[in-house]
Parts: C-alpha cells; structure tokens; sequence
C-alpha cells in the first residue's frame, strides 16, 4: 500500500483504502465547485440578468436594487466559502481565513449550506426549488464530509 490510497491482498480479496485526507480533497473540489456555480448565478443576479424567477422567492424575474445588492454580497461570501473549504482540505489556496479557524469556519458554512436546504424548499418558486434544494443538498452534504474528514482523531482531542 502507498501514499493516501492502494489495494491491498486480503485473503483472496482485494481492498482499496483511502485515506480521509484524499476523500476531504476531493469532496472539497466538489463543494467549491458547487459554491462557485453558486456565485457565478449570483454575479449575473447582481449584474441584471433576470434570473429572479429562480432566486429570492421567484417573486419577478428582473430584480429590484436591494436584491442585486444581495446577490453581490453572496457572491463574495461563496467565493470566500469555496476557498475556505478548498483550503482546509489541503489545497495550496489562499483563505480569506486564519488557519486556525478554518475547521470551525468549515462546520458553519455545511451547516449554513444546510439551512439553504430548507429555505429554498419552502421557496413559493417551483423553478427555485427545483435547481436549488438539489444543488444545496449536495453542497451541505459534501462540505459536511469535508469537515467530517478533517477532524482530529479521538486520541488528539481527548489532549
């Protein structure tokens, strides 16, 4: 067995391990991506396009002032998370965070992620709903596994 993962003979079976390290890394790619595709749909919110319909309750497809306003705000707050997360995992990114607060920070932004579930499930806007829960579902679930493989063994924070 090498590195993060490899196979190893087991009685006539084979076993791959791998490592929490390696599933944080990729989960995190996968979370970042989300929370990028997330800001990019913000952007556009924000820049006029009338995506509204899917956003904010549906209420009108071209977004009032406050809105846009919001959508660029959240831009920047999931950019922030994405490398946030990237950067607990282990990727060599820059966080807009200490180090040392990087595994609280990832908690809050699963769990922020999935409070997003339930908001955009009760969303009037079918449309909203039907892009959005899926998309955060997915994010929250991978942010989680990300905070869930990072953590310290058992033995490191009994210390």
């Amino acid at each position: 067995m090498n590195g993060s993962h490899g196979t190893q003979e087991t009685h006539g079976t084979q076993e791959t391990h791998v490592s929490a390290d390696s599933i944080a890394r990729s989960c995190a790619v996968g979370a970042a991506t989300t929370m990028g595709l997330l800001a990019v749909f913000q952007a556009a919110l924000a820049a006029g396009v009338p995506w509204g319909e899917a956003a904010f309750g549906g209420a009108s497809a071209e977004l009032s002032a406050p809105f846009r306003i919001s959508a660029g705000v959240a831009v920047l707050i999931w950019s922030g998370a994405a490398l946030v997360v990237l950067r607990r995992a282990g990727h060599p990114v820059w966080a807009p965070l200490p180090r040392r607060a990087l595994p609280v920070a990832v908690w809050v932004i699963a769990s922020y992620a999935a409070t997003g579930i339930v908001v955009n499930a009760i969303s009037p806007s079918v449309l909203e709903r039907s892009i959005w829960v899926p998309v955060t579902a997915a994010m929250s679930a991978l942010t989680f596994a990300v905070a869930i493989a990072k953590r310290r063994p058992r033995s490191a924070r009994a210390s």
